[in-house]
C-alpha cells in the first residue's frame, strides 16, 4: 500500500504574516520540504503542495500549505484528501498551540479543538476530528495581551534563537509518526527533556 501521507501545516497566506506565530506550522512544512528534497507549487486545491519520501522507498509525504486564512483551512484540506483518495487516519496536522509552552511539541489524535479555528474547520470539512495533530507549543501571550494579537506577531528575538531547534522537532515528530506510529512519536517528545 503506497497511500501517502498528507501533512497540513496550518498558516496564514501572505508575507507579512510569515513570520508570525500563527504560521509556525508552515514554517514546519518548509523544513520537511528540504528534508525530502522538494519545492512547494500551486495545486488546484488552493494550496501550495510539496511531495517526495522521506527515504529512497520510504514512505510518500505529500505537504500542504493552504493559500485560505488560517479559520478557512478545511476546504483545501479536505480538497486535497479527496484528491489523493484519503481518509483522516492519513492526515497530519502541524499547528501552534497556546496551552503548550513554547519550544515545546506534542502529539496527539482526535479530540476537540481547544479553541483552535484552523482545527475546527479542518474537522467541520473533513467530516472527522480524528486526525493526528503535531502541536508546536508558543504559549500564553504576556499580561494581558489578547491572544489574537499574540498568535498574528512575530516570535520575541529570544524565542527566534530556539526557532530553527523547534521546527526540527516539530518535523522530526511528522517523521516519527509516519515511520514508527503516533506512540512512539509521544513517546519521544512527551518524555521530561534532559
Amino acid at each position: 500500500m503506497d497511500d501517502p501521507w498528507l501533512v497540513v501545516g496550518l498558516g496564514n497566506p501572505g508575507q507579512q504574516y510569515a513570520g508570525n506565530r500563527h504560521n509556525v506550522g508552515q514554517m514546519a512544512l518548509d523544513v520537511l520540504a528540504d528534508r525530502i528534497g522538494a519545492r512547494f507549487k500551486s495545486h488546484k486545491t488552493n494550496s501550495s503542495v510539496a511531495e517526495g519520501r522521506t527515504a529512497p522507498g520510504g514512505p510518500r509525504l505529500v505537504l500542504a500549505k493552504p493559500n485560505s486564512f488560517m479559520n478557512l483551512s478545511g476546504g483545501p484540506t479536505s480538497q486535497l484528501l479527496a484528491f489523493y483518495g484519503l481518509d483522516v487516519d492519513r492526515l497530519i496536522v502541524v499547528h501552534d498551540e497556546l496551552d503548550i509552552p513554547f519550544d515545546t511539541v506534542k502529539l496527539k489524535r482526535g479530540g476537540g479543538h481547544g479553541g483552535h479555528n484552523g482545527i475546527r474547520d479542518i474537522a467541520a470539512a473533513a467530516g472527522s476530528g480524528d486526525f493526528v495533530r503535531v502541536r508546536v507549543g508558543i504559549g500564553r501571550p504576556p499580561g494581558r495581551m489578547q491572544a489574537a494579537d499574540f498568535v498574528l506577531r512575530d516570535f520575541a528575538s529570544t524565542e527566534r534563537e530556539a526557532l530553527p531547534n523547534l521546527l526540527e522537532d516539530s518535523a522530526d515528530a511528522v517523521e516519527l509518526v509516519i515511520t514508527q506510529g503516533l506512540e512512539a512519536a509521544q513517546q519521544r517528545f512527551h518524555s521530561p527533556k534532559d
